[in-house]
């Protein structure tokens, strides 16, 4: 079973909800592969911590340097620039690798062959066992491109199972457990939620009671209707504003989409969050613990 829990927009507590889904799947006996695939920014790896034994480069394209040895100083690769990555000093001229977009311009216009193409490298994508599981993460670099190709990596490196996550006798104890996927989107709907919602059995939307969280909202439903997949939906934070949190509501019902649970605003939750846990893990008698396990069992 694969789950992907997404938000229209950040900020919701799309993270939160993940990590919960991810311990209680662990505790109901699942063997559990917890996938962060907001690449951007992932956070799962904060919570859980996990004992890396996996890494990978991932080459989201290449970026221009400059041999100054070759360069003549004639100023032609400054001057047609189009992306002002290329900077003027007293020793010559120096390529921005976070600026330069790798168009190779500026290696065709050099009259000296002083400008070549290397692969951007420097993102990276981890594995590493946790107490709820297995979890692959990937870090993209300041400035760089492709993270929905990243994040297609990514669940491509979960499918084939490359890492190496049991000894013989882990996997004797595994090997009858139902298996279970959960993924945390990033928030949007752009390249890398689609690529986070392809072949998904299950998809949790957490929206907040505001009429940005709404509208958002309606828009990754719109975007997950297109994968003929289940779609619940999980208002966090409803009591903060409960006549938004009624409107949604009413919207998706109109839509035939069921609000599985609706969770309060609970200062256990902050407390959680600051020490690093789950709000499951953390506090399993809370408020918030018991509407996310029920919500959890709804999904299921």
């Amino acid at each position: 079973m694969k789950v992907a829990v997404v938000s229209g927009k950040g900020g919701t507590g799309k993270s939160t909800v993940t990590a919960s889904f991810i311990a209680l799947a662990d505790k109901k006996g699942y063997d559990v592969t917890a996938i962060d695939c907001d690449t951007d920014a992932s956070n799962l790896f904060l919570v859980y911590n996990p004992k890396i034994d996996f890494e990978k480069h991932f080459l989201t394209g290449v970026h221009a340097v400059i041999d100054q040895d070759k360069c003549s100083r004639c100023g032609i690769c400054y001057n047609n620039c189009a992306f002002d990555a290329i900077s003027r000093t007293d020793d010559g001229f120096y390529i921005d690798p976070v600026s330069c977009d790798g168009c190779k311009l500026c290696a065709r216009l050099c009259p000296n062959g002083a400008i070549s193409l290397i692969k951007s490298d420097s993102s990276m994508i981890y594995g590493g066992k946790f107490q709820h599981g297995y979890m692959l993460y990937g870090r993209m670099s300041p400035g760089e491109e492709n993270s929905g190709k990243m994040v297609s990596a990514i669940r491509e490196i979960s499918r084939e199972k490359i890492y190496d996550t049991n000894s013989d006798s882990s996997a004797k104890a595994t090997e009858n457990k139902d298996s279970i996927e959960i993924l945390d989107g990033p928030p949007g709907i752009g390249c890398p939620v689609i690529s986070t919602l392809t072949g998904i059995d299950k998809i949790v939307v957490v929206t907040e009671p505001t009429l940005s969280g709404l509208s958002d909202m309606k828009r990754v439903i719109e975007l997950a209707n297109a994968f003929s997949c289940e779609i619940f939906v999980i208002i966090n934070k409803y009591d903060l504003n409960t006549k938004v949190a009624d409107d949604i509501e009413l919207w998706c019902k109109t839509k035939g989409i069921p609000v599985i649970t609706k969770i309060p605003f609970d200062r256990q939750m902050i407390n959680a969050i600051i020490n690093n846990q789950c709000i499951n893990d953390y506090d399993p008698k809370s408020i918030c613990s018991i509407k996310l396990s029920e919500a959890f069992d709804k999904i299921i």
